[in-house]
């Protein structure tokens, strides 16, 4: 149930010590299931609750704490061979036995990195942990530090985002196969799923963002399903994902006849994904890419319906998002675009007054300086009517 070699987890664990010893840092407190997941392996949807992995600067063994529902999940998924347990109880406060682990270590009075920005972080459980740890050891954000080695896919990553990629493809393809005139949006999304579940891969972190009429304006979940109409517009966004890794899609369908007005829209948004595509070479950086985005709606007349944002990077993510961000895709951000990136693309146009959607989508492989991304879809980029 692990799958990379244990190789690779140990250069990605000696490369976060690198970081960390950059940064002064003495230990790190892993929080982020997607850190977890990357330097060790461990699979759960437990970080719900309180779950922390220890990392040392030097090279001690990784300490997980953990609820004893996760202990046979972190024996069997990660490398991790020192699993402390917490237990529930009224009033129990697991900050007590992370401490233990750190006196245990020596690290009173030092420089300890935690990951703020994580959804495995509440805002009750950090409070208890800096209540815990203030005048004990220095804290500092090190949000960024897994984030940034993650940012860069290895090719056995790579690998897993191929296959994610096709899982997307052959989604896509069933849903746009189920859409038409009177089918129900739910039918439609089952029929996304089946692929992706029947391919070996995961349920996707969320999504899949799918709507027609009004919904088809919205670029975020929604409950209510709808039958379509004769005439009408389906967005579907969503995530093919296997062994977690993420590659999305996007379109927006016309159902029955289209209008010019929707024609000329997808040509504006073809152009858009085109121009970004060229721009997110490596040696650029990841607000060029917007910049393009933003200039060809422009350029069309689209400025009042463009987004202000045009895409983020993906990896392997958990609930509630497939975002695997930083980086977001948006002008001014100065990231220099680097080999093996994985970017999803995305050109949406919102005409609120007029009650017009049209989107495209994409994940792309940066490459080597000087060329141009490769695009992990085998799809055209069409206008897809039904």
């Amino acid at each position: 149930m692990i799958h990379f070699e244990r190789s690779e987890f140990d250069g990605r664990l000696k490369d976060a010590r690198a970081l960390m010893q950059r940064d002064g840092l003495d230990a790190l407190l892993v929080f982020s299931q997607e850190s977890h997941y990357y330097l060790t392996g461990f699979d759960t949807k437990g970080f719900v609750f309180f779950q922390c992995a220890v990392v040392t600067a030097n090279d001690d063994p990784v300490i997980l704490l953990t609820r004893k529902p996760d202990l046979e999940q972190a024996r069997r998924t990660s490398i991790i061979e020192d699993i402390r347990l917490w237990f529930d109880a009224p009033g129990a406060d697991p900050t007590r036995e992370l401490q233990d682990i750190l006196a245990e270590k020596g690290l009173a009075g030092k420089k300890i990195g935690l990951e703020l920005r994580s959804f495995g972080l509440t805002g009750d459980n950090h409070d208890l942990l800096r209540r815990r740890l203030d005048g004990w050891c220095v804290l500092a954000d090190a949000s960024y530090l897994v984030r940034e080695l993650r940012l860069i896919k290895s090719e056995a990553e790579i690998e897993y985002v191929r296959k994610a990629a096709e899982l997307a493809d052959q989604s896509l393809e069933a849903m746009v196969e189920t859409a038409g005139p009177g089918v129900f949006e739910g039918k439609i999304a089952a029929a996304g799923i089946a692929p992706i579940l029947e391919g070996g891969g995961d349920m996707p972190p969320s999504g899949p963002v799918l709507g027609s009429g009004d919904r088809a304006l919205l670029v975020r979940s929604a409950t209510g399903y709808r039958h379509l109409d004769d005439v009408d517009q389906l967005t579907i966004e969503h995530a093919g994902s296997y062994r977690h890794y993420c590659a999305c899609l996007m379109r927006t369908l016309t159902i029955g006849t289209p209008g010019d007005r929707h024609r000329d829209m997808f040509s504006a948004t073809r152009d858009a994904m085109l121009a970004m595509t060229d721009a997110a070479r490596s040696g650029n950086t990841i607000g060029q890419i917007d910049d393009a985005h933003r200039a060809t709606f422009d350029n069309a007349g689209y400025n009042h319906a463009r987004l202000s944002a045009c895409g983020y990077s993906l990896g392997a993510t958990y609930s509630p998002s497939w975002m695997d961000v930083p980086p977001m895709i948006h002008s001014g951000n100065d990231t220099l675009i680097r080999p093996g990136m994985i970017l999803f693309l995305h050109a949406i146009l919102v005409d609120g007054p007029r009650n017009l959607a049209m989107s495209a989508g994409y994940t792309i492989l940066t490459r080597e300086e000087g060329q141009t991304p490769e695009v992990l879809s085998r799809l055209p980029l069409e206008l897809i009517n039904r």
